[in-house]
This record gives structure tokens, sequence and C-alpha cells, in this order.
């Protein structure tokens, strides 16, 4: 399970919690423009656009969890399993593999509104990467600083919604997830009116009681609502150090505890990892589940016009 956010202030950024088992050996990776990305049905474009994200690499190939590129259009991948359905390939659109589309549309897309047009002319392909690594079942977000959008692949067929809320969690589909936002409409930051019976003196008697019935289990339709309140009722301050620490506090406040969530395996998921890029600057910061220290890794220190990947491990 996991949750991604985009987030405005005077900068941009985008991250998410990768909410997993264990981990598979997570790196942050740099893709440059020149990078050789072998597409399996498709031609790599002459021009591409360099990016910065989580990825493990495999036989050569980063296989990208989220990322964002030199222009600051991000994305990010999360599961959606019992939901997602690919399709076989056809002869009258593009066809990608999911393990495929990050590199897909952020080397070639520079907006939303871009992503979106490459979108309309793309089949995304019922495609293993290797027998295994099979097709993860997931769904997307993909942002800018002007706006979001969720990409959706059901059996109804690929589906785009505009988010406006800037977030993302995982079942059920993205428009029942906003329905659902309905029952919480009075929900608040301020101090509660009483409006149960004028008859009664009812009084405030701890801070936060405007809030009461937002949930707090790690349900992603709960996660997907906590996000939602907490980022749209955040306040930031004018520097980077303080925005990067707010914006970590909102995805802390959806992360996952090992032992409080256990699996039908018998094993916990966790917050293996959680990422922030300042797309503007390039900075992609991050932190794991056993060292909260913010460390980051910076687009522009190497050559993007190079060939070869950089590797940074997330330590």
């Amino acid at each position: 399970m996991c949750t991604a956010i985009s987030y405005k202030t005077r900068n941009h950024y985008f991250g998410r919690n990768l909410d997993m088992d264990c981990s598979f050996g997570e790196d942050v990776v740099i893709m440059p423009r020149n990078f050789p990305f072998t597409y399996r049905h498709a031609d790599r474009p002459e021009k591409s656009l360099a990016l910065i994200g989580t990825a493990i690499v495999r036989d050569g190939v980063p296989l990208f969890y989220d990322a964002t590129n030199e222009k600051g259009l991000s994305m990010a991948g999360l599961n959606f399993v019992g939901n997602a359905v690919f399709y076989p390939l056809s002869e009258e659109k593009t066809n990608i593999a999911p393990f495929e589309l990050i590199p897909w549309i952020l080397t070639r897309c520079e907006s939303v509104k871009e992503a979106r047009e490459l979108l309309n002319e793309t089949n995304i392909a019922h495609i293993d990467f290797s027998p295994a690594l099979p097709v993860a079942e997931l769904h997307w977000m993909i942002s800018d600083e002007r706006e979001s959008l969720v990409l959706e692949c059901t059996k109804e067929g690929m589906q785009l919604y505009g988010n406006p809320l800037g977030v993302l969690t995982n079942n059920p589909p993205f428009p029942m997830q906003m329905y659902y936002l309905n029952n919480f409409m009075c929900l608040s930051n301020q101090p509660p009116v009483n409006t149960f019976c004028k008859a009664l003196n009812l009084k405030e008697y701890s801070h936060g009681i405007g809030a009461i019935g937002l949930q707090g289990d790690a349900s992603s339709s709960s996660r997907f609502v906590r996000a939602a309140f907490n980022k749209m009722n955040s306040v930031y301050q004018n520097s980077e150090q303080k925005r990067v620490s707010q914006f970590f506090h909102i995805l802390g406040s959806v992360s996952q505890l090992r032992g409080a969530v256990q699996l039908k395996s018998g094993a916990y998921e966790y917050t293996v990892y959680t990422s922030c890029c300042n797309t503007r600057k390039g900075i992609y910061y991050y932190t794991t589940y056993d060292n909260s220290t913010v460390r980051s890794v910076d687009m522009h220190s190497v050559e993007l016009d190079g060939e070869e990947l950089t590797v940074r491990a997330m330590e």
C-alpha cells in the first residue's frame, strides 16, 4: 500500500510513501538524457529528458517506483490490486508495458497536459518484465506545478481523472475515493461550533475536536482522507528546509508502523521509504524506515547528457 502527494508552495514538491512488507533493494537513480532505455514494443525518442527517482535496477533496466524529470513533471506508481487490468497488444496504439510507463511519460513530456495527450495514444499492455518479475497491479499519479492526473486501467478501459487534491492511495478506484470524502465535509481545523443541540451547554474540552471523525487506521481509504485533510490544511514556512520538513510531516501522518498491519503471510507492512522531490530544482529527498534523517541527491550533480545510470544507495 502507498500514499503519494503533490504539494505546491513557493516551490513544487512531489513524493510518496512506499508501504510494503520488505525492501527490494531500492536505490535513488538518475537516468540521463542519452541512456539507451529499450522498450519492448516502442522506439526510443531521438531526444529524451533526464529523470531522478527511486528504482530497482534489473538487467541494466531501471524499474522506477516514482520519478521527476528535469522539467518538473513527476509520476508515481501505487498498488491497485484487484482493480488493475492491462490489455492485449494493440495495432492502433503504441504498446507500453507497465514497468516502462514512467520512463515513457517522463522522458517525453514536460507537463500533465502533454502526458494526457501521449496517454491517449498509448496502450498499456500486459507484459511481464521477466518470469521472476510479473506485471504489478498499479495505478499512477502524474503531477506538475499546475495540476495532477490519475491514470487507472480497469476492465472498463483506461481512465484519466483530474485530481484536484493532488493525493492518491490505493483501492478503491479514484472516483470512489473522491466520493467517500463527502462523509467528512464537516471536519475542520477550527474549534467546533455546537450544532448538536443549542439547549445543551456543550464545550470544547481539547484542541482538535473540529476534526473528530478523521480516520486513523491504515486502510487506503482512511489514508486518502487523512492525507487530503492534512495536506489541504497544511501551513508552510518560507525556507527550503521547513517546506521539505512539512512535506515529510504530511506523509508521516499516513506512514505505517511495522507491526500495526499484519498480512495473511504473517509478514508486517511498513513504510519502506518516503520521498520528496523539489521538482523545480531536481533535488530528491528521502528517508527510510530505519533512518529518519532526510538525505538528498541533486539531479544536476551529474552530467545529464550522459549515457549511464547514476545509482546512489538508499541507505
